[in-house]
């Protein structure tokens, strides 16, 4: 039986894609480091709040309190700060005060992660790619995020210019069929024919579809047919 069902490999991280819309991220810290922390967190919508000394900020992080993306408490970290926080990154040159704040988030159950200390993390920061609503993000689970950064430009490199495009388009057409096909007994259908599309589609017509495109390509769902773009656009 173990040859049918893939081998466990243990020592490896749940690389989930955390939704933290509208969620509160306390970064400790106001330097390069932090200021990396921020940009993701900002990026994925959350509501973050950076404590650290207004000397010890540097331009992107100072850029973004003064601009209001961000709020900023003016003075070093205290236990209070936790009150509230969904999540904790600490970006800080203090051994000690780092593992302070490591020690009362675990107290809180708040996840958190402790930069370069790979020990005191609940999760890790990946090298990411990102072209619109496509991500890609290579971990090493801690142990050389230089190669992760590498590894993530090769693969970079390989695709193509659009797909961020291709893939805006896509989940368009989605919502779209899901208006016409909303019950649940009909996902699985909803799935096949959209696999099927993105099979046999390819990225260059993905790009060009628009409004008129998608609409008159719905009307197939029924029969379970997929034109191409071709065929569509020429009835």
């Amino acid at each position: 039986m173990a040859h049918r069902f893939p081998p466990v490999q243990g020592g490896g991280s749940l690389i989930v894609a955390w939704q933290a819309k509208a969620k509160h991220v306390l970064v400790v810290g106001g330097g390069e480091v932090a200021a990396g922390r921020i940009l993701h967190a900002l990026n994925a919508d959350a509501k973050v709040t950076v404590v650290c000394p207004t000397a010890g900020l540097n331009d992107e992080v100072a850029f973004r309190v003064a601009e209001g993306q961000v709020n900023h408490i003016d003075r070093n970290f205290e236990a209070a700060d936790l009150e509230g926080a969904d999540m904790v990154l600490c970006a800080i040159d203090d051994p000690d005060a780092s593992t302070q704040v490591w020690k009362l988030c675990k107290e809180k159950r708040i996840p958190a992660n402790i930069a370069d200390v790979p020990s005191e993390c609940d999760f890790y920061f990946g090298s990411v790619h990102r072209d619109g609503p496509l991500q890609i993000m290579v971990s090493t689970n801690g142990n050389g995020p230089k190669l992760a950064s590498i590894v993530r430009k090769k693969i970079a490199d390989t695709l193509p210019d659009n797909m961020g495009a291709a893939i805006d388009n896509v989940g368009k057409l989605r919502r779209k069929l899901r208006k016409i096909a909303p019950n649940p007994d009909q996902g699985p259908k909803r799935m096949k024919w959209m696999s099927g599309l993105c099979e046999s589609w390819s990225l260059e017509d993905l790009v060009q579809l628009d409004d008129y495109d998608m609409d008159f390509l719905l009307t197939h769902y029924a029969s379970g047919e997929i034109p191409t773009l071709d065929e569509i656009r020429s009835l």
